[in-house]
C-alpha cells in the first residue's frame, strides 16, 4: 500500500475552473482498479492551494493511474492553471518526491 500527497498551488482566480476539470477526473479515478482513496482537499488557509489526498494498492497501479486516458484530459485541461506543485510517493520504507 502506497499514499500520495500532491499538493497544487493555483493561479489567483483559478479554483473555480480547476475543480470543475477535477471533478471528472476524480470521479474516473475512483472506478480505477487498485484505487482506495482519492480526494482532493482546499486548504483552509489559501484558497488557490488543493491537495490531493490518494491511497493506492501498488506503485504498478499509480503508475498505470498516471497514463490513464482521464489523466491526460485533466492536465491538459489545467495546465494553464497551475502555478506549481510537489507530489509525494510515501511508501512503507521511504518518501519519493516526484
Amino acid at each position: 500500500m502506497i499514499h500520495v500527497i500532491a499538493t497544487i498551488t493555483l493561479k489567483p482566480g483559478s479554483f473555480d475552473a480547476f475543480r470543475e476539470a477535477a471533478m471528472p477526473c476524480i470521479e474516473a479515478t475512483r472506478a480505477e482498479p487498485g484505487c482506495v482513496v482519492y480526494d482532493l482537499n482546499t486548504s483552509v488557509t489559501n484558497s488557490n492551494r488543493v491537495v490531493f489526498v490518494e491511497q493506492w494498492k501498488s506503485r504498478d497501479d499509480l503508475e498505470a493511474h498516471f497514463n490513464r486516458p482521464h489523466m491526460k484530459v485533466f492536465r491538459n485541461a489545467t495546465a494553464t492553471l497551475v502555478q506549481s506543485r510537489t507530489v509525494e510517493v510515501i511508501h512503507p520504507e521511504r518518501i519519493e518526491t516526484l
